[in-house]
C-alpha cells in the first residue's frame, strides 16, 4: 500500500467552492484501478489549508494509471485552479 500525501493551500475566498468542487471531483478518483480510499482534512490553524491523503495499492496505479486517465483531466479541471502554490505530492510506504 502507498499513501499519497498532498498539502493543499487554497486561494483566499475560494474555500467553499473548493470543498464543493472536491466533492464532485471525488467521483473521478473513486473508480480508479488500485484506489483504496481518500480523505481530505482542513487545517485548524489555517482554514485555507488542507491535507489530502489517498491510499493506493501501488505507486504505478497513481502515477501512471490515474495521472494518465481521462478522469484525471476532469479532476484537474475541477481542482487545480484553486491552489497557490501548486501542491507537492509525495508518496509513503508502510514499514
Amino acid at each position: 500500500m502507498i499513501l499519497e500525501v498532498a498539502i493543499l493551500q487554497v486561494k483566499d475566498g475560494m474555500r467553499d467552492s473548493f470543498e464543493q468542487g472536491f466533492k464532485e471531483a471525488s467521483q473521478y478518483i473513486d473508480c480508479q484501478k488500485g484506489y483504496i480510499k481518500h480523505d481530505l482534512k482542513r487545517c485548524v490553524e489555517d482554514s485555507n489549508k488542507y491535507i489530502l491523503l489517498v491510499e493506493w495499492e501501488n505507486l504505478v496505479d497513481h502515477m501512471e494509471g490515474f495521472r494518465n486517465s481521462d478522469e484525471y483531466r476532469h479532476w484537474k479541471k475541477l481542482l487545480h485552479h484553486y491552489y497557490d502554490p501548486f501542491p507537492v505530492v509525495e508518496h509513503f510506504e508502510v514499514l
